[in-house]
């Protein structure tokens, strides 16, 4: 299979556009005001190719903001696009979509992976797109869009889940997730006054969320919105954690990006290395991966903010450039198999 990524600073999905040719499957990332437009654009240069789209900052080797990212395979790809709809409150109502388009693709776990786009109440959506995905085995690589709408085949819908499931017929398929904290301490919480609906946290080990925080980094108020950038939260599941970003204050309690939910239990997490724990992603994609042709991966805002932040960004994607044809996309939050991360990278590796 091959990669294609082609895209216009300025939002001009001709420019974009140029250049592709026999596309088997495609990603749109738009700004929120051509995003329509480019969508219907889009199904008309290439009616009924398979397609997924959302508002966000697409990749290459160079960051896409406001305009337009289209990235698509070819060459040796089978895919299929589909929509779960009313996410906020019942996207299980839709699964059937699901189930018949993993009947339809014969997808398996070495050579199949689904590709989401999501609109919010992400921990919802991975639970119930994983009750038909884990029984096959086929992982997930995802994150969410901007202002509440994504598309799929040419239509745009709001709270909605768009994924894709791509079948490569030439080789394998695998997934990562690159963490770039670790533990901070021996801190140990456990979380309580929760507003799940929200995501407010309200208290750890029986004390206000803010002030435990604050007593521990020695930050104000307005230091802790650019504070979790170095000292995320995170929440232990199994043998792996989830990072759990802070979004804003409210009161004596801290809103996140993440749902915590009463009794879960949270630790304070530190920036380690991350440019070295790139070289080590890197360096493991290769070895499990010898030939590549295709790497998609999905980068939080919040890294890419820090990234921009230090001037790694631009070398970061050097870097990640090294593998061979890499694009993605700038998430709000980031979907692995079935859990809804923060301040992290995931991404599909193609044989």
């Amino acid at each position: 299979m091959r990669q294609f990524f082609g895209m216009s600073q300025s939002g001009n999905l001709d420019e974009a556009l140029r250049g592709l040719q026999g596309p088997q499957f495609l990603m749109l990332m738009s700004n929120d005001a051509q995003f329509e437009a480019h969508v219907k654009a889009l199904e008309k240069c290439f009616p009924g190719v398979p397609s997924i789209g959302c508002i966000g900052m697409s990749y290459q080797t160079k960051i896409v903001e406001q305009g337009v990212g289209v990235i698509a395979f070819l060459d040796g790809v089978s895919a299929v696009a589909n929509v779960l709809e009313e996410v906020s409150t019942m996207p299980v109502k839709y699964i059937q979509r699901l189930e018949k388009d993993l009947q339809m693709l014969s997808a398996s776990s070495q050579d199949t992976v689904c590709i989401d786009f999501c609109s919010g109440n992400d921990a919802c959506v991975l639970t119930t797109i994983n009750t038909v995905l884990k029984s096959r085995k086929i992982s997930l690589v995802g994150g969410t869009g901007d202002a509440g709408r994504v598309s799929a085949n040419g239509r745009v819908y709001p709270d909605a889940v768009a994924y894709a499931l791509i079948k490569n017929r030439n080789g394998r398929v695998k997934t990562y997730k690159e963490n770039i904290y670790h533990q901070l301490g021996n801190y140990r919480f456990i979380a309580s006054n929760t507003d799940r609906s929200n995501y407010i946290l309200g208290s750890l080990n029986g004390k206000p969320a803010k002030q435990v925080y604050q007593s521990i980094l020695h930050v104000t108020d307005q230091q802790i919105l650019t504070r979790t950038f170095q000292n995320p939260f995170g929440k232990i599941n199994g043998d792996d954690i989830c990072i759990i970003s802070i979004k804003e204050v409210n009161g004596n309690a801290l809103a996140c990006f993440r749902q915590v939910n009463d009794s879960d239990v949270l630790i304070l997490l530190e920036l380690g290395d991350y440019e070295a724990i790139t070289r080590n992603t890197i360096q493991k994609i290769c070895q499990e991966f010898p030939h590549r042709s295709a790497i998609f991966s999905v980068n939080c805002l919040f890294r890419y903010k820090l990234f921009s932040e230090r001037n790694y960004m631009q070398r970061y994607l050097q870097e990640m450039a090294a593998l061979g044809s890499h694009a993605g996309f700038v998430g709000y939050g980031e979907h692995y198999n079935n859990r809804f991360v923060n301040q992290s990278m995931t991404c599909v590796v193609f044989e």
